[in-house]
């Protein structure tokens, strides 16, 4: 059975990885509930001059048309979506990634805070003990960010900063964010060929 995999996209700067990882899931077979935060919106514009449509009846078919998604197989919901499967830990998915994961989201998340349907899905993944990846993208890291990453390391998340490795002699854009996102894929157990395994050419 193909997994359910929740993405959420927050306003922290790396949409691209966000965006990559939602179609690599399609491509995959993976169902996908997609979150966006209000500030995603922007970023999506400023970083891919991307317009992401407001209502979430809108979003899904932009992104199900965008990405070849099977009817059913991706589903994008609001804000403050409290009835969305993964608002309760009796229907929740099989594994959350934040991605990309701004501090504040970061931070709410580490202090067990439920303002928004993002921070409530990560609550129930912790204490469901299910599989939540949190692509922070910051730079540097404040003594407070490190301290909350160690907070939800310890409760049980997986901390995986957006940081592309070179060994791979990456040429485009592209092949950093893949880099990342093939990282990401392991983690919530979704086989894919976006890159070669260390260690394969020889």
């Amino acid at each position: 059975m193909n997994p359910t995999i929740a993405v959420a996209i927050t306003g922290a700067s790396g949409m691209p990885y966000g965006l990559r990882l939602t179609q690599c899931l399609v491509e995959c077979g993976a169902r996908v509930y997609l979150l966006n935060s209000k500030a995603a919106h922007i970023v999506a514009k400023q970083e891919q001059d991307l317009t992401i449509p407001a209502r979430p009846q809108d979003a899904e078919k932009f992104f199900s048309d965008r990405y070849g998604a099977k009817p059913g197989q991706l589903r994008v919901f609001g804000h403050e979506d409290w009835f969305a499967p993964v608002a309760s830990g009796s229907n929740t998915a099989d594994s959350m990634v934040i991605c990309p994961c701004s501090m504040g989201t970061l931070a709410a998340v580490a202090a067990g805070l439920s303002d928004s349907l993002i921070e409530r899905a990560a609550d129930v993944m912790l204490k469901e003990k299910r599989k939540l990846v949190l692509v922070a993208r910051e730079t540097p890291f404040s003594i407070l960010h490190l301290e909350n990453m160690l907070r939800l390391a310890r409760a049980g998340a997986v901390i995986l900063p957006a940081i592309p490795g070179f060994y791979n002699h990456p040429k485009t854009i592209e092949d950093m964010v893949d880099f990342v996102v093939a990282r990401i894929l392991d983690q919530v157990g979704v086989k894919h060929q976006l890159l070669k395994r260390w260690g394969e050419d020889h």
